[in-house]
């Protein structure tokens, strides 16, 4: 994981370093100062405490997971899309358990990174509802795949590697896929709940109607799509 230079950029790369080696017991301010080659109160001036040196490496993590994601180029298949960044998330968990525990697990909800991680699965996801093969509304479909998703990593990180699942990532992603998604259509018409979901996420591109009258409309989809399930 990169990190900027200059002594922010080597105190988050010591902390995260510790971190993956030894646990968040080992980011103490004195191992972090003395493997940045950095003064202690340098740590307070630009951190405050140790929580927000956790927090700026949960950050630089976020970041250069969401680098990893955004630099993949999107297919015309967007639910093999969201099951190509499931495999990436929970590649990211294996890969780096401890910080993956700090990003997910420990981190303040809503902080700037998580918020950042969220808007790229709901881009995902708005894709699927565009075309037209999104069974439930957006906001369910993020939180499924959200409470799924990350369960899912920490079950496995949380176990050790010799008794892990093979399969338990797998099949927990497609439970999700099949709750959420239908088949490609094989009709011009796939039925209600699906074209009620792509129309309601081809929305922001609407500008015919008021803002009263895409509320209502908004409104309309939103039942539509709720009682599909």
């Amino acid at each position: 994981m990169e990190t900027e230079d200059g002594p922010r950029g080597r105190i988050v790369a010591a902390a995260l370093r510790l971190l993956e080696q030894d646990g968040p017991d080992a980011v103490s301010t004195r191992a972090v100062s003395a493997a940045a080659g950095v003064q202690a109160p340098t740590i307070y001036r630009l951190f405050g405490d140790k929580q927000g040196l956790l927090d700026a490496v949960a950050a630089q993590g976020f970041a250069s997971y969401l680098a990893s994601k955004t630099a993949t180029q999107p297919s015309d298949d967007p639910v093999q899309d969201l099951r190509d960044g499931w495999d990436l998330h929970v590649g990211l968990g294996l890969a780096h358990p401890a910080l993956y525990r700090l990003m997910y697990a420990s981190s303040a909800p809503g902080s700037p990174a998580a918020t950042a991680a969220v808007e790229v699965l709901g881009k995902h996801i708005r894709r699927i509802a565009e075309s037209g093969r999104l069974r439930v509304p957006e906001e369910r479909a993020v939180g499924l795949v959200r409470a799924v998703g990350e369960g899912t990593t920490l079950t496995l990180i949380s176990t050790p590697e010799d008794q892990r699942d093979p399969h338990l990532a797998e099949s927990a992603r497609e439970a999700v896929i099949a709750a959420i998604t239908t088949d490609a259509p094989a009709l011009p018409d796939p039925g209600p709940v699906p074209a009620a979901a792509a129309l309601r996420a081809a929305l922001p591109d609407v500008d015919a109607l008021s803002p009263a009258e895409l509320g209502v409309l908004r409104e309309w989809l939103d039942r539509i799509t709720a009682a599909g399930r």
